[in-house]
């Protein structure tokens, strides 16, 4: 059986959707809000999303934490943010997805990221 997926995400709109997400793609999201609920939860986890754009919590440290966690980490934010995008993934994302691919395509998208045991790129997705 699969282990959880954590998704730290304080925006109601967006941890319902992406744990929607996760869900669809045959896995068992666990939503939390902060980064000591994300370390908490760590260790009954295989990877953890992180909503960037937080109010209450910085996204580049959950995606940190999560990472010395030595779980595999997606984060999600604006697509024209380069730097937050960058900072992401010099914290430790494999990939950081734009809200809008997630709205469109989210299903396929988080399902091949999580199918798979090292980083994955739906096919013609920038990084």
């Amino acid at each position: 059986m699969d282990l959880p997926v954590v998704i730290v995400a304080d925006d109601l709109i967006w941890s319902t959707r992406l744990a929607g997400l996760v869900t669809a793609a045959g896995r068992r999201p666990i939503v939390v809000a902060s980064v000591p609920a994300l370390t908490a939860a760590l260790p009954g986890a295989s990877a953890v999303i992180v909503d960037l754009t937080a109010r209450s919590y910085d996204g580049i440290a959950a995606v940190e934490a999560a990472a010395l966690g030595a779980r595999r980490v997606l984060a999600v934010g604006q697509h024209d943010d380069a730097e937050l995008r960058r900072r992401a993934l010099g914290a430790g994302a494999e990939r950081v997805y734009a809200y809008r691919l997630l709205f469109e395509r989210g299903a396929a998208t988080l399902g091949a990221w999580l199918g798979r045991e090292g980083p994955a790129l739906p096919e013609g997705e920038p990084r």
